[in-house]
């Protein structure tokens, strides 16, 4: 058998995949914080197998926050996060994060793994106490490597990639956990064009073939109203709107929360919303 053919084979045989349209990741009436500070205020969200939701809003606003809780990183005050019908809750850590993967802003390695390693460490949850990596790990990693593009990178220590190529490296290690649902803060933070281009096609890709859904916090609103079914919109801890980017990027709402004059338009290329901050469009003679 080719190494191509064990590649394929490895990312197909994955555990039980979601049924299409099932709801993967829940939060009911979500409070939260850090010590005595509230910083989340009653946040609901639903989200289906397939499907990116995009979380939006200015610095501050409990983006952060709302995903910790999600991934089960940090207690609720108040509500309940579910995952795949079950209380997270319910959950050891091991089993979470068979299911779930997260990717931080933040990625600090203290030793000098390399590309390879740190993308094998993925499969941690997959393994036995005791247990080290076999050849149908390995062809999971090379697979993930390969859908982001590091191949060439893959003896490099971690230390000596840019803060882009980080990015994908640790975007890479999520695909190799094999995860039902991806928490991705700021995915493409550090990337430039061409690759946050590739980001979201390798999500649309993985979306489309394997039922992943994905959340992800985003502060480019454009690029939210393009690949995102559905948007969650927050201010200071709460909803400030929720539904798809028809819905929630108006111009009322993006005001009100960004505290910004805006103009909400359409891109006449493909007609997705198209946000410009500051812009106030004032008609010609000829309009």
């Amino acid at each position: 058998m080719s190494v191509a053919t064990d590649d394929a084979a490895a990312i197909a045989a994955t555990e039980c995949l979601p049924a299409a349209g099932a709801v993967a990741l829940r939060a009911i009436n979500l409070t939260g914080g850090y010590g005595d500070r509230q910083v989340l205020h009653n946040v609901s969200i639903d989200l289906h197998a397939g499907e990116l939701l995009a979380i939006v809003g200015p610095n501050g606003a409990g983006k952060s926050t709302l995903l910790k809780i999600l991934s089960g990183a940090l207690p609720p005050w108040s509500g309940v996060a579910e995952l795949e019908g079950r209380p997270l809750a319910a959950y050891d850590r091991r089993a979470i994060a068979r299911r779930l993967a997260m990717v931080a802003q933040e990625n600090l390695v203290a030793f000098r793994f390399t590309v390879l390693e740190i993308v094998l460490m993925g499969r941690a949850p997959h393994l036995g106490p005791f247990h080290f990596e076999t050849r149908h790990d390995l062809a999971i990693a090379h697979a993930a490597l390969e859908r982001f593009d590091l191949l060439g990178l893959a003896r490099r220590p971690i230390q000596e990639l840019s803060g882009g190529e980080r990015k994908r490296v640790f975007l890479a290690r999520a695909l190799a956990q094999d995860p039902h649902v991806a928490l991705l803060d700021e995915p493409t933070a550090f990337l430039d064009l061409r690759h946050v281009a590739e980001i979201f096609a390798r999500l649309r890709e993985l979306r489309s073939e394997r039922g992943l859904a994905v959340v992800a916090t985003l502060h480019d609103l454009n690029a939210a109203a393009l690949h995102a079914d559905r948007v969650l919109l927050m201010k200071d801890g709460a909803t400030a709107g929720y539904g798809t980017p028809e819905e929630v990027f108006t111009a009322d709402n993006l005001r009100a929360v960004y505290e910004t004059e805006v103009y909400v338009g359409r891109n006449p290329v493909n007609g997705s919303i198209t946000v410009l901050p500051g812009a106030i469009v004032r008609p010609g003679k000829g309009d």
